[in-house]
């Protein structure tokens, strides 16, 4: 399983060191020839290789960690998205709501993923929380997942268990993806809850 992430802000830096604590490989990609960033891939871990979109494009799993204003470049990056799975990292703070439809801003991202499967998730942590090891008071720190494809969901619950989080399902996107969603000038109920699980 080849994982890519897309946009390397300080989310994706985030999630690239989740990924180096682990000692699993991901590729990082922006528009930018990854020359210009290949520092800072290298500061966080020999684990993260930076590469051209095109070639991130080419990983199972896509991470997307843009501004949501930039999903459609993205998405444009490949004729179809068949056979991978897209995690929606994006928030929509400052996007109005009707120009998603009223519609929740993982379904946009959705529609310009063509054929591709999308869960939403890992966006309700601010950076500096993401970042930190999940292991914490005892615990695990908390993602929500929420995906109209339960296989896909699963899988993302899967590699977020390897990653040391501890995944918590909202269902679909129109009842899940609407509480770990921002647009307008509104936060999902469940953004910047920042829990810990606890085994039994």
């Amino acid at each position: 399983m080849k994982y890519a992430i897309i946009g390397f802000g300080k989310i994706g830096q985030a999630l690239a060191k989740a990924f180096v604590r682990n000692g699993i490989e991901v590729s990082v990609a922006t528009t930018r020839d990854p020359g210009s960033f290949a520092s800072d891939a290298a500061a966080i871990g020999r684990e993260v290789v930076p590469v051209t979109l095109t070639k991130a494009v080419e990983a199972d799993v896509v991470f997307l960690a843009v501004r949501f204003e930039a999903h459609p470049d993205v998405a444009r990056a490949l004729p179809t998205w068949r056979g991978k799975v897209i995690v929606d990292v994006t928030n929509a703070y400052g996007v109005p709501p009707e120009e998603m439809g009223g519609q929740p801003s993982s379904r946009t991202v959705a529609r310009a993923f063509a054929g591709g499967r999308l869960v939403k998730g890992f966006n309700h942590l601010g950076a500096g929380v993401l970042g930190q090891d999940p292991a914490t008071t005892g615990g695990r720190r908390v993602v929500f997942l929420a995906g109209d494809d339960e296989d896909a969901a699963a899988q993302i619950g899967e590699l977020a268990e390897a990653l040391g989080f501890a995944p918590i399902k909202l269902g679909g996107l129109s009842e899940g993806g609407l509480l770990v969603q921002a647009r307008g000038n509104s936060w999902g109920r469940l953004i910047f809850q920042d829990l810990v699980k606890f085994e039994a």
